[in-house]
This record gives structure tokens, sequence and C-alpha cells, in this order.
């Protein structure tokens, strides 16, 4: 018996001392960007507590270098497109125990367009969120609102007459926030037409990704934060 125990011991001492400093394997699996992505994030440096992570889908993967846009430097961009909660839940473990200094996540664009309700999108964002806190919880973590559309372009037929339900979304995003301490940033104003749920055209370049005039507009806002980290 003794042996037995002694086997076990140096089995479960052989796993951790193997896996010690590895990145866990993310093993959802989605579509072909999106495990490209994951594979080529992996050979990438490990991310550490000096860095803010930009975390979402499309709109900040296309961002491309969050350093430029924000002038401030060891930003990275942790956006891949198509991705929702599931997929950016399933590829925290690259990101969590590294403890970043901060994550900026917009989540929840592609989650709607899934044909769930606004409830059930924000209950998926804040699976996410929890899981942040949870692992990580000295990281300044960031929510920021969903974005505009603007279907008058006819590209995105998933999220036809939805534009509505992006603002309900919002508003759980913030309630929910403000109930657990969290910074919400509420993006949605500034992309907006007055009086309408709908992006303003030359913010966008086909009525749900951004213009490079939209970018700058969402960095902008986005330094306002920076001297706080």
């Amino acid at each position: 018996m003794k042996k037995v125990n002694v086997i076990l011991l140096l089995v479960f001492i052989f796993i951790v001392v193997s896996t010690h400093g590895q990145v866990p394997k993310v093993t959802y699996r989605s579509f072909d960007h999106y495990n490209d992505k994951v594979e080529n994030f992996r050979k990438e440096h490990k991310i550490d507590s000096t860095e803010i992570v930009m975390l979402g889908n499309s709109l900040t993967e296309y961002a491309g270098d969050w350093s430029k846009l924000l002038e401030i430097k060891s930003v990275v961009n942790r956006g891949i497109a198509g991705d929702d909660s599931d997929g950016i839940y399933n590829r925290l473990s690259q990101i969590l125990p590294g403890h970043p200094k901060a994550i900026f996540l917009m989540i929840g664009i592609n989650d709607l367009s899934h044909n769930l309700s606004p409830e059930n999108v924000a209950e998926l964002a804040e699976k996410v969120i929890m899981k942040i806190r949870h692992a990580s919880p000295n990281t300044k973590l960031y929510i920021q609102s969903i974005l505009p559309i603007n279907e008058s372009f006819g590209v995105w037929k998933t999220l036809e007459g939805k534009a509505d339900k992006i603002l309900l979304v919002n508003n759980l995003l913030r309630k929910y926030s403000a109930l657990h301490k969290i910074e919400f940033i509420d993006l949605y104003p500034n992309f907006v037409r007055h009086g309408t749920f709908v992006m303003r055209k030359e913010l966008t370049l086909d009525g749900l990704h951004l213009s490079a005039f939209g970018y700058k507009i969402w960095a902008y806002e986005l330094r306002k934060y920076m001297n706080n980290l």
C-alpha cells in the first residue's frame, strides 16, 4: 500500500513540474480563424502583470496596434474576429495566469447575432466577467459597452432588427457593473446618431466594423482611463 502511495505521489510531482510555467491549452473548438489566433497567441510571449489586455471580437482585433492607438506601452491585442462569450471564456487561460494590469473587455455583439435575448447575452458576458475577477482579482477590469450598428449597409443579416437590443444589453451590463463595483465605459453615445439606435455612418465601414475615424474616437475615450493604471 505504501508503495502505491509513493508511486501516486511521484506521478503528481511529475505533473506539477512538467506543467509549471506552461499556458494551459485552449480546448474550445470553434471556427478556423479562432483556432489559428489561439495558436498564434500561444506562441507569443506570456502576458504578465505589466500589460494591458484588449479583449474582444473583430472590433478589438481589427484595431491592430492598440499601443499605438492608445499612445501607451504594453497594450496587447487579444481580439478574435467572430468570437463570442464562450470563445472568450475558454481562452482566458492564456491571459489570466499572468495577472495583467488591466483588461478592457468588449463582448456581446456576436452572441446577439446568435438570436439570443438581451438577458441571455448579458448572462454569458457576466460568466466571463466573474471568471476574470475570480482568477485575477488584482487585474483592473473595464467593461466596455457594445457599439451600435447601422443596418443601411445591408451586410450583417444576423443582426437585422436587433439595433435596439444592443442598448438593452448595455443597460444590463451597466447595472451589473455598478452592482459589483466594476468600471463601465459607455462608448455607445459617442457612436450613435442622436435620437436613434443607428451608428453614425462616418464611423463604420460596413455597418458593424469601424472606420479609422471610429477607432480614433474609441481610443480617445479609453485614453481617459489610462492615467489610473
